[in-house]
């Protein structure tokens, strides 16, 4: 950076000029000045990039000085240094594009954390500036996702280097792959090329996108846009048909009136999107028709859960798996809902297959991250995405036979397979060791240290998680649900169930239902 520095002490003046030369070697002082007037005609003979000030100076103060350089529409950053007593003047500094503010005496750590400060808006500005960015790809880029301003210097630059006048009106089309992004996305924006170079007076701009997993393409031309789009859907449909790498893609297409309103527009077409989820992924979901769609009212396949929680509380893998099957097909019959419904159901859905393998100890928690499946179903765009989260899901439900791998030794193995085999009879310690031919002391303290827990507290958790599976995947009566878990007593077994779960059986199997 080119420094100047205006300060009325002497003392002040080459304390900061010297500590610039000492911890800032790479930026350079091109002049001092000891009052306003010397320094506003070194600044506008210098042009420096930063210029740091004293709010009080002779001749002219540090105020008129920035005053008079703000109606010179002038880049340069400053630096303002005050006394306590003036921070009132401090405070309209500001007002005139003073970046820092630092009170007298001035300390060595604010004064360089200053000046790091103004390095990094420079160069955060440098990124954004049109000459820097310089492609009309990286221009696009800074408009839409950084902080390029829209102004005159903008559209000036745009319209001399690109002929593109800001007025003028063009379309955007995005192209979403997620996942499959880096796969497909070259490969298919050649293609597409390839098939606007068949419109001679058709003139395009490709933006690819990674972090978001798309590309866009920006379309101007003389034609009807809508003519273009409709020669575009009709391309895309017969792909769709004849070209598996076409699957699973969601395109959206919106028309722009001016590249002022070209970030608005990215972002309200990246909303809708997803409806993709509700009209298939043949159609281009174009903005604002997408507005005007009909929907009915999304029905819930609630049959489909309980069958899902029946089969998953009797360890049917095969059958929770159809279940899903028929939960996808179900929003593919025909009617139009909206895709929030349709995600809400998916959440719902898979909620509840959640919750029942949690409940009945089947969820390989390793493998799981609750708040990552919301995210994957909130922000799917099509129905391949959908899908993969239901997978996801569903490869975390342990198996029975996973579920009943131990290390523990083959004496507490064994206790274990009786208390599996004879919980619903009321065994006991005493009755298990008597079949292993073992003291009840020696099992107990044997099964204490290798499960982590005592017998009595293990058998009732089998008991209960029996309890519940029965609860959400039967009709049983709740007495009937006690005799077949190991309560002779209904009322008994009502009272351990709440004292493990909080909650009466009646209530739970309401609240699973």
């Amino acid at each position: 950076m080119k420094i100047v520095v205006v300060e009325d002490e002497i003392r002040i003046r080459e304390g900061i000029c010297n500590l610039i030369q000492k911890m800032f070697q790479e930026h350079e002082i091109v002049g001092e000045a000891e009052n306003g007037e010397e320094g506003l005609n070194l600044i506008l003979a210098t042009k420096p990039d930063l210029v740091i000030m004293d709010i009080m100076m002779p001749v002219m103060d540090g105020l008129e000085m920035l005053t008079k350089l703000y109606h010179q529409k002038m880049k340069t950053k400053f630096i303002a240094l005050s006394a306590y007593s003036e921070f009132a003047y401090a405070q309209k500094a500001m007002k005139l594009g003073v970046s820092e503010y630092l009170l007298k005496p001035i300390m060595v750590g604010d004064f360089t954390q200053a000046i790091k400060t103004i390095e990094n808006q420079c160069a955060e500005e440098k990124k954004v500036n049109p000459q820097v960015l310089g492609s009309k790809e990286n221009i696009l880029f800074g408009m839409i996702y950084g902080g390029l301003k829209i102004d005159e210097e903008l559209c000036q630059f745009i319209e001399n280097n690109y002929a593109f006048d800001r007025n003028m009106l063009f379309s955007e089309m995005q192209i979403y792959f997620g996942n499959e992004y880096q796969n497909k996305h070259e490969q298919i924006e050649r293609e597409i090329e390839h098939l606007l170079k068949e419109k001679k007076d058709v003139r395009y701009c490709f933006l690819n996108v990674p972090k978001d997993q798309m590309f866009l393409v920006f379309l101007y031309t003389s034609q009807d846009l809508h003519a273009i789009e409709r020669w575009i859907q009709n391309y895309l449909l017969y792909q769709r048909k004849t070209d598996s790498r076409y699957k699973n893609i969601s395109v959206g297409w919106i028309d722009i009136n001016g590249i002022a309103d070209i970030k608005k527009a990215n972002q309200k077409l990246s909303k809708y999107l997803d409806w993709n989820i509700a009209l298939g992924e043949s159609i281009i979901i174009s903005y604002p028709q997408v507005l005007k769609i009909q929907t009915v009212p999304c029905v819930y396949p609630i049959d489909l859960e309980n069958r899902m929680k029946a089969d998953m509380c009797a360890y049917n893998r095969s059958g929770v798996q159809k279940s899903i099957l028929e939960f996808q097909k179900h929003f593919a019959g025909g009617q139009v809902y909206s895709p929030k419904e349709i995600k809400e159901s998916y959440v719902r859905f898979l909620w509840g297959l959640i919750n029942v393998s949690k409940e009945i100890g089947a969820l390989d928690i390793e493998k799981f991250e609750q708040q990552v499946i919301l995210e994957m179903i909130m922000s799917a765009k099509n129905t391949e995405e959908l899908r993969i989260v239901c997978t996801k899901v569903f490869d975390s439900i342990i198996t029975k036979e996973e579920k009943g791998t131990s290390a523990a030794t083959l004496t507490v193995k064994r206790a274990e397979s009786i208390v599996n085999e004879f919980y619903n009879t009321g065994i006991t310690l005493d009755e298990i060791a008597l079949k292993l031919n073992i003291t009840p002391e020696y099992l107990g303290t044997q099964f204490h240290k290798e499960m982590g827990k005592n017998f009595s507290t293990y058998i009732k958790e089998i008991r209960m998680k029996k309890a519940k599976e029965l609860l959400i995947g039967s009709q049983l009566k709740i007495y009937e649900i006690a005799q077949k878990v190991g309560y002779a007593d209904a009322k008994y077994f009502s009272r351990v169930f709440k004292e493990c779960t909080e909650l009466l059986p009646a209530e739970y199997r309401k609240m699973n239902k």
